[in-house]
């Protein structure tokens, strides 16, 4: 054996008698030999010369799923564990999916050792305490969930084990009431991160362990005890919840409300726009903080003010500090303190994407739409024989991955992927084409990046525009806008509108009102973090049609129109 595939999963072999290097699954292992020696120096030469090439490839691939991994014990230098931890299809194996699987993994000690942590985070929170199982007691199953964590580059840097509750067989009314728990806007993360490169604030992101079982809960819930940590001698007792748990409807209210309480006693005031984002003002000193369910951001002008929030957040609930901000929800961030620039990126997850949908081979596109071929429902299967099967063309699960990609990074896929979004319930192999034509351009603009300048004027503005009931089939029309802060987007939309519009005056009418609605959000949003004053001005947004704005002109409703 001398390595991995780079392209598939299997071994790379050397045959010393062909003198040719092989891949393969069907391999088993001598443990206890190690013939190299028995190469003589000519072979050894070609070893060395086809090492680091492309595998010559004079066997297929065995169709069998590879078992190998699960069942073998290295009984050899540590060097082969090591080739095997840092290889490309280490990164690529999936993760156990029952408590069976884990101890059975060839991570297992790993998996272990996290389910022991999580274990005894749940004590140290007294999550539970066993209770006597009786008649009609509404009792809820629970599962172990397993994941590799990986760092910016996709290596495993950490293995979790997450205890979490089925939480689908609860009953309304009985162990659960509300369940809504607000998260923070991508696009509020955004326009926080531009003033940290205007401002040149220091930016640091923390996370908290295990954060749901900090949640106090108001209903009597109970659950089985989780497999393989069946206290002995109790067997027959269920937990009952002190603390909420991950997979409860109502875990993420609960830690919401748990976190609100705490964050305000200690001087934060709320954003009334955005309820996550939180504010500490002292003179001249502030420091701003970002809640996504788990993960904080604290950006600031003090570093002994961050400091000390940091402590505070230390001793209130177990915290990891993850240092100056790097990477968040998928997000690069990348920051250039000597210029004043903040990027953000995606190029990792686009890499993901396109493997995952089979395009890392297609040719790079130069638009993410084709124009000349609008998508109609004319396009869509008329008879189930036309259906698209879902699992040769997973249409729906590409749509929400490059949902997900616009929403965060990439404006410039908004109009596109607001199209093939229309026909998830019945798409067509034209559909698919289109999803395939977005994939093709992002192959070709993966690097491109959301930049921040702080060398900018301190400036809000958007911009408004549509198209002319571009829907062949409802003939409705579909709204765009974008609003720039510090020399990049920070809020951005595509979407069809509500009403037929019978002319292009009342489509981009339309569209500037959808405009100026989230403008007066951001005016709000903005004024209450205390340091930005140019949203005491009126906000310009720019339009291209001159009857929408003469008509906008001689009407009284407050919004700064501008052609450009």
């Amino acid at each position: 054996m001398v390595g991995y595939p780079q392209r598939s999963r299997g071994y790379r072999l050397y045959d010393p008698e062909s003198r040719v290097i092989l891949e393969s699954r069907n391999v088993k292992f001598l443990e206890d030999r190690f013939d190299i020696e028995g190469i003589d120096d000519s072979q050894k030469e070609v070893l060395e010369e086809q090492k680091d090439t492309e595998p010559i490839v004079v066997k297929p691939l065995d169709p069998s799923p590879l078992r190998r991994r699960s069942t073998r014990i290295s009984k050899g230098p540590d060097m082969s564990d090591y080739h095997l931890y840092n290889s490309e299809n280490y990164d690529k194996v999936k993760d156990p999916s029952t408590y069976s699987q884990a101890i059975k993994d060839f991570d297992s000690k790993k998996w272990i050792s996290a389910m022991n942590e999580e274990f005894d985070s749940m004590g140290k929170n007294g999550v539970w305490r066993l209770v006597k199982r009786h008649e009609g007691m509404k009792v809820v199953g629970c599962k172990w969930i397993f994941k590799r964590k990986r760092d910016v580059s996709g290596k495993v840097e950490k293995f979790k084990a997450r205890l979490v509750a089925k939480g689908y067989t609860q009953e309304y009314g009985v162990d659960f009431e509300e369940t809504f728990s607000p998260v923070v806007r991508i696009q509020s993360i955004c326009a926080i991160l531009s003033l940290v490169a205007f401002f040149d604030f220091e930016l640091y992101q923390m996370d908290v362990k295990t954060a749901f079982l900090n949640g106090d809960l108001e209903e009597d819930v109970y659950m089985e005890q989780p497999e393989g940590f069946i206290s002995k001698g109790d067997e027959n007792k269920v937990c009952k919840l002190e603390k909420s748990i991950y997979g409860l409807k109502q875990a993420s209210r609960q830690w919401n409300l748990k976190f609100h309480e705490s964050i305000t006693m200690m001087g934060f005031m709320q954003n009334s726009s955005e309820p996550c984002v939180y504010v500490r003002k002292i003179h001249d000193k502030v420091v701003i903080l970002t809640l996504y369910v788990d993960d904080i951001l604290l950006a600031g002008n003090d570093v002994d003010m961050l400091d000390e929030v940091k402590q505070w957040l230390f001793k209130t609930f177990e915290m990891k500090d993850l240092g100056e901000a790097s990477y968040i929800l998928g997000i690069k961030i990348e920051r250039d303190r000597v210029n004043r620039k903040l990027s953000l990126s995606q190029e990792n997850y686009i890499d993901t994407l396109l493997e995952k949908f089979h395009m890392v081979d297609c040719l790079s596109g130069r638009i993410p739409y084709n124009n000349l071929r609008s998508l109609s429902q004319k396009d869509c299967p008329k008879n189930d024989q036309e259906t698209l099967d879902p699992k040769l063309y997973p249409y729906a699960s590409a749509v929400g991955s490059l949902m997900y990609l616009m929403i965060c990074t990439r404006l410039d896929i908004a109009f596109a992927v607001g199209m093939v979004s229309r026909f998830q319930s019945n798409p067509g192999k034209m559909h698919w084409m289109a999803i395939q034509w977005i994939f093709r351009y992002l192959k070709r603009t993966k690097g491109l990046k959301l930049t921040y300048h702080g060398s900018t004027d301190l400036k809000l503005h958007g911009f408004s525009d549509s198209d002319y009931q571009g829907c062949l089939d409802s003939r409705k029309s579909t709204s765009g806008f974008v609003f720039m802060l510090c020399g990049g987007a920070i809020v951005w939309k595509s979407k069809k509108q509500e009403c037929v519009a019978q002319s292009t005056m009342e489509a981009e009418y339309v569209a500037l009102n959808a405009a100026a609605k989230e403008a007066i959000f951001l005016k709000q949003f903005l004024a209450e973090l205390q340091i930005v004053e140019c949203v005491q001005k009126p906000i310009p947004i720019f339009c291209d049609n001159n009857s929408a704005i003469c008509y906008q002109q001689r009407s009284k409703v407050p919004l700064s129109c501008k052609t450009y």
